[in-house]
């Protein structure tokens, strides 16, 4: 099986493509007319993220080798995640942009939830540590993912809404202490 430090670099390696993947979107959405939603709660998102994987590269230990069936249900895992960002296309980003007036996205594993991406980061948040003997990592993590998704998935869900409806997001309706960012 192999190595926690070569895993965790890895899915490192993997975050840092998603990325710039990303942040290439978040440029086409901004010039399409897309409005970001919550500016100021994406840098705990890349916080958690980044604590997560530090954490997991401290405390896990060299000699550590990843318990093979939970690491084959972390790949399975992936495959979600290329299915979420391969449904959503050029939309998918790391941050809430909405397109004033643009249908949300029914295909893929948007046919069955509304936030998939969502459930797969919280298995990973878990999964990963778990393969790798860091259970009070996946606690932890798990528990501030729980907390910053509350709120973020409150706030992405109105702003659909409001975007389908052709409505401008947080404009129409103000989303509390939350303000749009062109």
């Amino acid at each position: 099986m192999l190595p926690a430090k070569a895993v965790i670099a890895f899915v490192a390696a993997q975050r840092l493509c998603e990325l710039l993947l990303a942040a290439r979107n978040t440029r086409r959405l901004r010039k399409s007319g897309a409005i970001e939603i919550d500016a100021g709660g994406y840098p705990a998102f890349v916080l958690l993220h980044a604590g997560w994987l530090a954490t997991l590269f401290l405390a896990v230990p060299q000699t550590t080798v990843a318990f093979g069936p939970l690491l084959y249900a972390y790949g399975v895992l992936q495959l979600g995640r290329i299915w979420v960002i391969a449904s959503l296309g050029r939309r998918w980003t790391t941050r809430i942009l909405v397109i004033p007036g643009a249908p949300l996205v029914r295909r893929g594993p948007y046919r069955f939830l509304r936030h998939p991406n969502y459930v797969i980061v919280a298995a990973e948040i878990a999964v990963l540590p778990l393969a790798l003997g860091a259970v009070g990592t996946a606690l932890v993590f798990s528990v501030l993912n729980a907390l910053l998704l509350k709120r973020r998935i409150g706030i992405e869900s109105r702003a659909l809404r409001q975007a389908a409806d052709c409505r401008k997001p947080a404009l129409s309706r103000p989303l509390a202490g939350v303000r749009p960012v062109p």
